[in-house]
């Protein structure tokens, strides 16, 4: 829709609006008349002749609130997202009486043709800018009757926003527009995953959750569960329940079995049961890998905590609570997916860039028995030039200043080192010859900690591993800095990868399916993923730990941000309160501590874009005091403050860089996003009547697609003899409406094999050593 203003709209518009402020319509102190919305049925495909007349069949099209269109449009009401080229519309008005000035209050897009009760009443040329009125012809007055009206509707766009809304009014009394009643459903794309289609319902994601902290002890909840809705000021649980949902999957995506969008005004509940047997003498633990985003948790009717913050794990001690035989768990779930929530790409209204919104349970449950005094965590430090790997357990229990720690850390089965130690100090280990963790050579050391009893037996027994690395920077011949890995300057050359699924959303439909992307990227010849806006379940790093795929990890975005001035000087930061930030900087802690000991991440990139970025040197100076051992990216394409050790420009669709900055010098320069270029493959479309979108547009062809990546890795090439150091090539698959991806969004078609992909940068320099 291009924006234009018509007097015609404007007037009516100033009428609806003065009958809202003096509280009337018609005779002073009459309470205004309203619109009511309702639902409509619509469908985006091209109907039968007689879809407009009041006895036509519309049982198979969709049922959805009105208006329809996309966010932004001009004084639109969005019910429901509408962004195709037609939409045909129906919906059944009931009148009490036949006003004498019938009516239409119509907001539209281009050449609209309304029909009453089966009869062509308004065929309207170009489009609104506003709701207007159009009062019916003295014939077209008369198709109208007392009781049921068929308000039928088609209306198309060829550019920009997009609209349509209609009523039936009495002109003489303009009506009040309430607010729109939002849609209760996602979209519901046809598009699944390999994985998705062989999905086990009753035991979805059965791999153990913590793989680089592993106990043998331990049993998964995941499966069906029961689930109700509520509004969100109920706190008693259900007396009935809606429906099963099949969890770890999250309440809007497919692979649930439940497909509901959640209002910000309401709460999610679950609930199963599950057979137990407390064990004596330990603790049980239930575990939580994400809820979105914030819960109460209650076994067996006791509330045993709670947890905000949509993102990160966090464990429950629920020992007084569960009994031997069956046992109940209820979770109690609150989303408002905007405002100030960390919420990544996650939206109410999906489009462009934005994303279905995720709510609930989308990461595995499970529980595990412990000793009552057991191993909490292990933070795991290496230094490459020396060979030094430093564990320092993290012990919880009455006993555990005094418990003693047994270590052992092997190569394949040969003993490297072993030892003991008491309560949790640092151990310090200087390991003979290390073979050091890389790309090339993804070596990880097998390390097992216990806690030994008074009587010399095991208590506890954790699993772990590590991978002995150093990353940093260093500048190079010509002055420009460079990142290096064990030393060694290396060019980072990575995927955007933002790990969303067309059937599990943020979740990936099954272990396989994560493995499936990272295999696909490491044979293309790619070093590094940069993990956008999100984390992924714990074994997304630990595959990249096996594989050698290095990882920078973003922090998941949220809240306003300030004007978006990228890296020009004086920039603004947004105002957020002490309360917001402390959260922010919760979950940012959250993150670092739930993933600081895999080798593979090798950045944090606290802000992108400038979305939510507030307090930027503070929060550049705690994530470095937070964690030394890795690099800072304060704001990949944000607003540029001088903190950390990153510069990064984002530029479509191919890459280049601002070089004309004397500031710029004492950073490495990176360009973190390009590319984007989009090919859009039928048949494995989230949505083939929408938009469909790449930057610079679509090409013609596969062949032009390739020709595109190719120039853009040149002018990458060329960059990197510059003074850039790494290179960021967005995605790896489409994601809904962003057709750009290197693969289709079911992951069913490869738009570049990965052998093309990997013989390309090799040719042209990407990847290796400047």
């Amino acid at each position: 829709m291009r924006f234009r203003a018509t007097t015609f709209g404007i007037v009516a518009y100033c009428l609806i609006l003065a009958s809202l402020l003096i509280g009337k319509c018609g005779s002073m102190g009459q309470e205004p008349a309203r619109v009511h919305d309702g639902s409509w049925r619509y469908t985006l495909d091209a109907p039968a002749a007689e879809w407009m007349k009041p006895d036509f069949q519309d049982g198979d099209w969709s049922e959805a609130s009105g208006g329809f269109g996309t966010p932004g449009t001009p004084a639109s009401r969005i019910g429901t997202v509408w962004n195709t080229r037609e939409i045909w519309l129906r919906r059944q008005t009931t009148l009490a009486s036949v006003p004498q000035r019938i009516a239409l209050l119509i907001h539209h897009d281009e050449d609209a043709t309304v029909y009453l009760n089966g009869s062509l009443v308004a065929s309207l040329v170009g489009f609104t800018t506003n709701y207007r009125i159009i009062e019916l012809g003295e014939a077209e007055a008369k198709l109208a009757r007392v009781g049921e009206n068929l308000l039928a509707i088609h209306c198309r766009q060829t550019g920009g926003g997009q609209y349509i809304d209609a009523h039936l009014i009495d002109a003489a009394a303009p009506p009040e527009l309430l607010p729109v009643q939002r849609s209760e459903v996602p979209f519901k794309s046809q598009l699944i995953t390999p994985w998705g289609e062989s999905l086990d319902r009753k035991q979805p994601w059965p791999e153990y959750p913590r793989p680089a902290f592993q106990r043998a002890n331990w049993m998964n909840l995941n499966g069906p569960w029961q689930y109700s809705i509520s509004e969100d000021q109920v706190t008693a649980v259900p007396d009935s329940w809606d429906g099963t949902i099949v969890v770890p999957f999250a309440l809007e995506s497919l692979l649930s079995g439940v497909q509901r969008l959640l209002k910000p005004s309401q709460c999610l509940w679950y609930r199963r049961t599950f057979e137990y047997r407390p064990h004596v003498g330990q603790r049980t633990l239930l575990n939580f890998e994400a809820v979105d985003y914030e819960c109460r948790v209650f076994v067996n009717g006791k509330d045993v905590g709670g947890h905000r913050g949509g993102h990160t794990p966090f464990t429950l001690d629920v020992t007084a609570a569960v009994r031997d035989g069956e046992n109940e768990l209820i979770v109690r779930v609150i989303d408002r997916t905007e405002m100030m929530q960390l919420r990544g790409k996650q939206t109410l209204d999906p489009s462009g860039i934005w994303y279905t919104q995720v709510s609930g349970i989308w990461q595995t449950v499970w529980l595990e028995w412990v000793p009552e005094t057991y191993f909490e965590s292990c933070l795991i430090q290496t230094e490459s030039a020396t060979g030094t790997v430093t564990l320092t357990p993290r012990i919880i229990g009455a006993q555990a200043d005094a418990a003693t720690v047994r270590y052992e850390i092997r190569a394949g089965q040969q003993v490297v080192a072993s030892g003991k130690s008491v309560g949790g100090k640092p151990i310090t280990i200087q390991l003979p010859q290390p073979r050091l963790w890389s790309p090339r050579d993804p070596f990880l050391y097998d390390v097992e900690l216990e806690l030994l009893n008074s009587d010399g037996g095991v208590g506890d027994r954790v699993a772990s591993y590590v991978g002995i690395r150093s990353v940093g920077k260093v500048r190079d011949e010509q002055g420009h800095w460079r990142l290096t890995l064990n030393g060694e300057p290396v060019f980072h050359w990575g995927p955007l990868d933002q790990g969303w699924w067309p059937d599990g959303l943020l979740t990936p439909p099954s272990d396989a399916a994560l493995r499936f992307d990272v295999d696909y990227l490491k044979q293309a010849g790619f070093n590094m993923i940069r993990k956008h806006i999100k984390v992924e379940p714990r074994r997304f790093y630990e595959y990249c730990d096996r594989v050698g795929m290095m990882v920078w990890q973003d922090q998941v975005s949220g809240g306003h941000g300030p004007p978006w001035t990228r890296l020009a000087p004086l920039p603004i930061d947004a105002e957020w309160s002490d309360k917001d930030h402390a959260q922010y900087l919760k979950e940012l802690d959250r993150m670092i501590t739930s993933l600081e000991n895999h080798p593979c991440i090798v950045m944090w990139v606290p802000f992108n874009e400038a979305w939510g970025q507030h307090r930027t040197t503070a929060v550049g100076n705690w994530t470095r005091k937070r964690d030394p051992s890795r690099l800072v990216n304060i704001a990949s394409g944000g607003n540029f403050w001088p903190v950390g050790d990153v510069v990064d420009h984002h530029e479509y669709p191919h890459p280049a860089f601002p070089f004309a900055r004397e500031r710029d010098q004492e950073f490495v320069m990176v360009v973190g996003e390009f590319g984007g270029h989009g090919l859009p493959i039928r048949g494995h479309l989230w949505n083939p009547e929408m938009d469909n979108w790449g930057y610079g547009g679509l090409p013609q062809n596969a062949d032009e697609y390739f020709a595109r990546y190719e120039e853009s890795l040149r002018r990458l090439g060329e960059l990197q003899k510059q003074g850039i150091a790494a290179g960021v090539y967005t995605q790896t698959t489409d994601v809904e409406g962003e057709i750009n991806g290197l693969m289709t969004y079911d992951r069913k078609v490869l738009k570049i094999p990965a052998q093309r992909l990997r013989e390309l940068s090799e040719a042209m320099g990407i990847g290796q050593a400047p």
